[in-house]
């Protein structure tokens, strides 16, 4: 943290003689001992802090201003707007009141509450923090655009139609079902109920689209590839004129798909929130030169690069790591999570169970400049929010095709003018990568739904005016 030392001595005198007041300076033998001691003792520490600031490896940031657009979303003032089909409430509402078995894995009822936000996270030190778990994006999203300046109930005028299927909720809780057509039965009929709309019609679907808070693996099954407990649903015809938004989308075959940003834990109301908080981070004291949050895998050949990762953070001395592992852990403690990060100057962000993961925008939350070892888990996967340019946010370590890469080497070639310039746009990207709070009308700054919404409309305008 910066730390600003005014020190000002003035001694006045009043000249009785000419009834003047003047400053009178001493020479350094006139000042009294303890005045002494404090010049000298001040000179002292200033050195030393210039020193730091010149030869320290931390990295200290620049503060951070005027990043935010002051647009306020409580008037449209784009050139698109979305209608929301009102769906029979089995797509989407009555999934939610089996919140328990909607993932096989854990019970979704704490997350599914406030939109999709989860459980408030007092300990954060504001309203803006909630639990939020990686995968709910769909009810967010649903959330964000209910609420949204741009939504009209004229279907007529529309630019845009939502359909709100809460697909990927229902595709988890299906994992284990191993008979094709049950796992497959709502999908199927969410498409064939589209299909009969009139608006559809209208443009067989290519104004149409969905948003899912899972990745686009868990609705592309196919005859060719291993069966992990996904439906078809991507892969069916009339699916594949809608755009489709997924946290994760298919890099060679996801012509449709887009990918949108993980929810994080962060969902301000206001743009003061948003402001507050990207100086909070842009002022932080990072000790370590990087880190990294997250488990050891095994038994898949992409997981080598995680272990060879997780094996040079830990014979690091600069390098700071949260293991997680199965059960309670501090790695399902958002503020543990992001006290790593925070403290980082750079985020190791390496494949997991897919190319992305939400840990990515955790560390562009905390200011944390994110290191890749794949083009997939960002670069091809964003394009709507990410700079063109990887390289004015990121840094990418090609660890699968050269194992000897020193990681902590590579990032120590960096100079600390780039490392400030790559921080800033991290931080400038906050507000576009976050998901504002859907209870809010008023936040005074695009979020990832303002930016998705405008982008589609964008894309879906294009994609019209080339079809005959």
């Amino acid at each position: 943290m910066w730390r600003k030392i005014h020190f000002k001595i003035f001694t006045k005198e009043k000249d009785e003689e000419y009834g003047l007041r003047k400053k009178e300076f001493t020479s350094l033998k006139e000042i009294q001992p303890h005045l002494k001691i404090l010049v000298l003792f001040t000179t002292s520490f200033m050195i030393w802090f210039l020193f730091l600031l010149v030869f320290s490896p931390k990295r200290i940031s620049n503060p951070i201003r005027g990043f935010l657009s002051t647009h306020s979303p409580a008037e449209c003032r784009d050139n698109y707007s979305v209608y929301i089909y009102n769906l029979p409430s089995k797509f989407n509402f009555d999934l939610l009141e089996d919140c328990s078995s909607l993932n096989i894995y854990t019970d979704m009822c704490p997350h599914v509450t406030n939109n999709g936000m989860g459980k408030p996270l007092p300990e954060m030190g504001s309203s803006s923090w909630y639990t939020t778990h990686q995968l709910i994006g769909e009810l967010i999203v649903h959330a964000r655009i209910e609420n949204h300046p741009c939504r009209t109930e004229n279907a007529e005028k529309a630019t845009l139609f939502y359909v709100p299927f809460y697909g990927g909720l229902h595709a988890s809780s299906k994992f284990r079902e191993p008979n094709y057509t049950i796992r497959d039965a709502l999908a199927v009929e969410l498409v064939e109920y589209i299909e009969e709309q009139k608006w559809w019609k209208r443009n067989n679907g290519r104004d149409h689209f969905m948003a899912f808070g899972r990745t686009a693996w868990d609705f592309m099954r196919t005859d060719e590839v291993p069966d992990f407990g996904a439906n078809k649903l991507l892969n069916m015809s009339p699916v594949q004129n809608m755009s489709v938004l997924l946290v994760e989308r298919h890099p060679w075959e996801g012509h449709n798909q887009h990918g949108i940003p993980y929810p994080s834990y962060f969902h301000p109301s206001a743009l003061s929130e948003m402001i507050e908080w990207q100086d909070r981070v842009s002022y932080m004291d990072r000790p370590h030169l990087f880190s990294f949050v997250g488990a050891p895998r095994t038994g898949k050949k992409k997981v080598v690069t995680r272990d060879r990762v997780i094996k040079q953070c830990e014979e690091s001395s600069k390098c700071l790591i949260l293991k997680c592992g199965k059960g309670p852990s501090k790695c399902h403690k958002p503020r543990q999570v992001l006290n790593v990060m925070m403290r980082s100057n750079f985020c190791l962000q390496v494949l997991g169970d897919s190319y992305t993961r939400r840990s990515t925008f955790d560390s562009i939350l905390t200011g944390c400049i994110p290191v890749f070892f794949s083009n997939h888990t960002a670069y091809s996967q964003y394009q709507w929010f990410l700079p063109s340019d990887p390289t004015t946010y990121s840094v990418y370590i090609d660890l699968e095709r050269n194992h000897s890469i020193g990681i902590e080497e590579e990032l120590l070639k960096i100079p600390m003018e780039e490392v400030e310039r790559k921080r800033r746009t991290v931080i400038e990207l906050i507000p576009k990568l976050t998901y504002a709070n859907p209870n809010s009308t008023s936040y005074g700054f695009r979020d990832a739904v303002d930016v998705a919404l405008k982008a589609l409309s964008d894309h879906v305008s294009s994609l019209l005016k080339a079809t005959p």
